[in-house]
């Protein structure tokens, strides 16, 4: 089965293509390339490289068996742009698509279990945080929230906290938490977290798929002080 997966939740982002062996008992990914998106031009590049892609590797659109996509936390118009794009996509194409949090990626990335808060860099001194119960390489979350760094020591309550990001990681070791820096999501980890929900029956249809993107728009928080 081929995978065509997406990330475009932030600066930059990537399409990459990668395939399970339908024979395979161990039912492993393997990643066959992945390109990168330079960010702020999504919209010109994300189409276009996915069909060189399938080109390069001598694949078609009907090929794909599903579509993975980072479906957040991230960027607004990143988000928008990629998860339209993967909409028409599967609609036209009538395959199933696997929505993946990055958080989800994050928490499950040490490959240790029990309760976890994957934390991710937010930018304007805020923290994506996720609190999740991670036990056999599957997460279950419990809750999903945007928090500033300075009300996240509070809302760790004694977890392990997981995060990809050097810096996030020792400002919250100086504080006495504890931290377990991991590698960052990438497409072959998206990847497998996608095929494991597929396999779980968590596939959505193109007008199920909804963008994760925990922090309010610019133009809601304007309108709420507004109004």
């Amino acid at each position: 089965m081929l995978l065509l997966v997406t990330d475009t939740s932030g600066k930059n982002g990537s399409v990459a293509l990668a395939r399970v062996a339908e024979e395979s008992a161990s039912r492993e990914v393997e990643l066959i390339e992945a390109v990168p998106l330079a960010g702020g031009t999504f919209s010109a590049q994300l189409v276009p490289q996915i069909a060189a892609l399938l080109e390069k590797h001598g694949f078609r659109k009907g090929d794909i068996g599903v579509f993975v996509v980072a479906s957040g936390p991230g960027s607004f118009t990143g988000l928008r742009v990629g998860l339209a794009a993967i909409k028409a996509l599967a609609e036209v194409l009538r395959k199933p698509i696997v929505p993946v949090s990055l958080l989800e990626v994050v928490a499950i990335a040490s490959g240790r279990s029990g309760k976890v808060l994957a934390a991710l860099d937010a930018g304007r001194g805020e923290v994506y945080a996720g609190e999740y119960e991670v036990a056999g390489g599957s997460a279950r979350m419990v809750g999903e929230v945007l928090l500033t760094k300075a009300a996240l020591p509070a809302r760790v309550a004694g977890l392990r906290v997981d995060t990809p990001d050097e810096s996030l990681g020792r400002e919250l070791r100086e504080a006495g938490i504890e931290v377990s820096q991991v590698v960052a999501p990438d497409a072959l980890a998206i990847a497998r977290l996608g095929l494991r929900k597929l396999t779980n029956g968590l596939s959505v249809l193109p007008e199920e798929l909804e963008a994760n993107y925990i922090r309010r728009s610019d133009a809601e928080i304007f309108a709420k002080s507004t109004g």
